[in-house]
Parts: C-alpha cells; structure tokens; sequence
C-alpha cells in the first residue's frame, strides 16, 4: 500500500514522533494508523530500553500544592541535559506526574510509574517522551506531605533546580501561608537535614562527635575540656542540620522555629521536604577531546 504524506501527517499529529518514524511505521504495518500506533510504541519502549543507562541527572523538580494547602508534593523528574528540562512537553508531564502523586499519595516511585494519564501508565507515557526526544528519562522519586490542623506551603527555587514544601500546624489563613513562604525559601538556601536534633541517627552523631574529638585532641587539649567543648560543638552541628534550630535566614538572632513562634503564638513546623535536582547522582565527566582522539586512533 502506498504511503501518503498525508497518512504520514495524521500519524504524527496523533503520536509526536518524527516524519521518518512515522513512515517507517505505516510502512512496516501496510498503512494501517492503529496499528502503526502499537508499532512506535513498541518500538519506542525497545529504544528507550537503550537508553536506560545513560546518566539522566538535568530535569526538573515540581512543586505542587494542592489548592486549599491542605497537601502538596515533590517530584523530581529527570533528563539527560538542561535544554530538555525546558522543553514543554517534559515540564507539561512532569506537572501531571505531580498531581497524580498527590491524587495517589505516591510513596514511592516504583508506585508513581504504574498510575495511569488518561489510559496509559506514567511508565508508558516516560517511555513515548524517551522515544521521541532521545534522551533517557526517569521518575528518580517522590515526597508527599499533608497538614491535619495547617497548611502545606512550596517553593520552588532556579525554575525547577530546588524545591521544598514545609508543613505548618496549628492554624490557617493568609499570615499562615506567608510565613509558609519564608520558610519554605529557607529550607531552598539554608539546606536543613533534619526537623529537630532526635531524628539525627545515633552512627551520625557519633561519626562527627568522633571527629571533632580527635581535632580537639591533635590541637592539644586535656581530656576533661574536651568532654566540655564536645557540648558546645554538637549544639553548632545541630543549628547546621536541624531545621527548627537554624538561625532564620531573614533573621539570624533568632531560630526558624522562634520566627514561627512569633508570628502566631503555638504555630509549629511539624515536617519538611527538600529536592535539589541531581544530588547524589554521580555525573559523567565528558572528555571531547580524549573522545576525538580515540575514535582517530592517535597515539596508537
């Protein structure tokens, strides 16, 4: 059967994928569109599978908050490179990734890739995406927060590069959601690990417990004071990592939870979540040059 422009033009109206594609597909299916349709899905998960272990660590994190605050959620989206994290259609699925999270309360990823967008699971939909632009993509992972008594405040910080949510119990309304804000901006630049010093480890604290007796110790100091200064170090190491005792970054006299405190009497910062996109991920170090080399064989 022959295959027309306009054939061609309806199947890539219908899929997203390149002219080439298309007419390959039509052709390898005797024109018929639906088929076609399966062909470059097939196809596509074949190419995507390629493509799996290739360090994704550009994307996107997305904020999104439910409209009466009374949720939100994170997710980190992931791509190959900074100029497809722009690209529309990554950010437009990234979004409906996120409200699907919520919807679901997704705890995890492996949860996430199996919800469905209008009749085709997120796996699905990652893998047309993939299949289409070229670049591996993944779902990396998702945090959800709810508020009992409060509101569910986001940021999002360097379009997409940090974002956070920060939970506040015990009272809504606009003042609520303004000091929401602040300290949701706070998590973005101040880095908090934890919410208060109980949830930091036992094998954390004593690993830098141990390090800082040891530089007491080649510094010199008898072994009694350096019981006494351990205390006053570990209280620094908590205002570092320990969001409630952070000083505020607005104001730094006094701590987040203080500035909290005082703009509502009995306001409380009960839970937090922080993404920075691709921490953690070990990057690639691109070589040009030694790459160029290789392919010519110089040297050899």
């Amino acid at each position: 059967m022959a295959i027309t422009a306009g054939m061609v033009k309806e199947l890539r109206e219908k899929t997203g994928v390149g002219m080439m594609e298309c007419k390959k597909a039509l052709t390898e299916t005797d024109g018929d569109l639906d088929k076609a349709i399966v062909w470059l899905r097939e196809h596509g998960m074949a190419r995507a599978q390629k493509k799996e272990g290739r360090v994704a660590s550009e994307g996107l994190v997305e904020v999104f908050v439910s409209p009466d605050h009374a949720s939100g959620v994170l997710v980190e989206l992931n791509c190959e490179t900074d100029f497809v994290s722009k690209n529309e259609e990554f950010k437009t699925l990234a979004h409906d990734i996120a409200q699907l999270a919520l919807k679901h309360k997704a705890k995890h990823q492996e949860e996430l890739l199996d919800l469905k967008i209008g009749g085709h699971t997120v796996k699905e939909h990652l893998t047309q995406l993939i299949a289409k632009i070229g670049e591996n993509m993944q779902v990396r992972r998702v945090h959800v927060a709810h508020a009992n008594n409060g509101v569910v405040v986001g940021y999002s910080h360097m379009g997409g590069k940090i974002g956070t949510l920060v939970v506040l119990e015990g009272a809504k309304g606009p003042e609520v959601l303004e000091v929401g804000k602040e300290v949701a901006m706070h998590v973005a630049a101040a880095s908090p690990r934890f919410l208060v010093e109980t949830e930091v480890n036992a094998e954390e604290l004593g690993q830098e417990k141990e390090i800082a007796r040891k530089k007491l110790e080649d510094e010199g100091k008898p072994a009694d004071l350096v019981e006494k200064i351990l205390v006053g170090q570990m209280k620094k190491f908590f205002k570092e990592v320990c969001l409630l005792e952070q000083p505020f970054i607005k104001d730094d006299k006094i701590t987040v939870a203080k500035h909290v405190d005082n703009v509502k009497k009995g306001l409380k910062i009960s839970a937090f979540g922080r993404f920075q996109l691709g921490e953690g991920i070990e990057k690639k170090k691109e070589d040009f040059a030694a790459e160029v080399a290789a392919a010519a064989n110089i040297g050899k």
